[in-house]
């Protein structure tokens, strides 16, 4: 059996550090990127499981970047996990079509267990 992949969007290169070698000990693979603007093709080249994107994330930020996602045929069905600090998550993640949201600073077991929830089979 493959690994799960996770595709992760964020500009704070501590966080990715740390996300990044939780989900591998955790036996996924992961990719990291610091910008948004190429998120098609990020995705088209990794085809992750699941993806989680940072709000304010370079160059057209995590609602634009997800709104891209959500409205390609080939992507759409690919869950999107919010991750902000921002006080209207709630309204951000919707407002991007994402699947569910976590804020910032969020516990790693909760991380780990949202990302579990969308990687069934």
């Amino acid at each position: 059996m493959s690994k799960k992949k996770i595709l992760i969007f964020d500009d704070d290169k501590v966080i990715l550090e740390v996300i990044m070698i939780i989900f591998e000990e955790g036996g996924y693979e992961v990719e990291i990127s610091e910008t948004s603007h190429d998120i098609i093709q990020k995705v088209s080249q990794f085809q992750p499981d699941v993806i989680l994107m940072d709000n304010w994330i370079p160059n057209i930020g995590g609602v634009e970047a997800t709104k891209l996602l959500k409205n390609n045929e080939e992507f759409k069905k690919i869950p999107v996990i919010y991750i902000t600090a921002n006080s209207d998550i709630t309204a951000l993640a919707e407002s991007a079509q994402a699947d569910d949201y976590i804020a910032k600073p969020f516990n790693l077991d909760d991380l780990e267990e949202k990302v579990a929830k969308y990687m069934k089979d």
